[in-house]
């Protein structure tokens, strides 16, 4: 019997029924926060690129020795383009904007109005000038992930 009156046993017995003492469950990592400037935040989710802050930030903690986390579920962060893709989709932006089909409709029309003297010379560097264009698009498009149209 104990203190309270109550056989030792009884109270054994409930804690093993309601499942005290017998299972013990993983303990949860804490979480810790920290401050940081706008500037440091920048620089950490530069870095990152697609890997989450939090883990980037352990990873830049711990190293190779940072203990892996429990459930590894697929982050839920946004993917966002890295530094690499944000400045490729700028040059093909440039590309687009840069008037260069413009220029290449203009002297081909000159030329059929016949203001323009069409040299052999002056058609083939056209037609170089016209693959390079599209090499350096289709290039910036690979490069996005983006398919480029067959047709032009």
């Amino acid at each position: 019997m104990t203190a309270a009156g109550k056989p030792d046993g009884l109270r054994e017995d409930f804690q093993e029924k309601a499942g005290r003492g017998t299972k013990r469950r993983k303990p949860v990592a804490k979480p810790f926060s920290i401050r940081l400037s706008d500037d440091e935040r920048k620089m950490l989710l530069r870095e990152a690129g697609k890997v989450s802050l939090a883990s980037h930030i352990r990873r830049k903690l711990f190293g190779e020795t940072a203990s892996p986390r429990r459930g590894k579920r697929p982050s839920r962060k946004q993917q966002r383009p890295s530094t690499d893709k944000a400045l490729l989709a700028q040059v093909l932006a440039a590309l687009g904007r840069s008037e260069l089909a413009r220029s290449l409709q203009d002297i081909a029309k000159a030329a059929r109005m016949g203001a323009l003297p069409v040299t052999p010379e002056l058609v083939d560097e056209l037609h170089c000038a016209c693959a390079e264009i599209r090499t350096m698009r289709d290039a910036l498009m690979e490069a996005l992930g983006i398919r480029p149209d067959d047709g032009q």
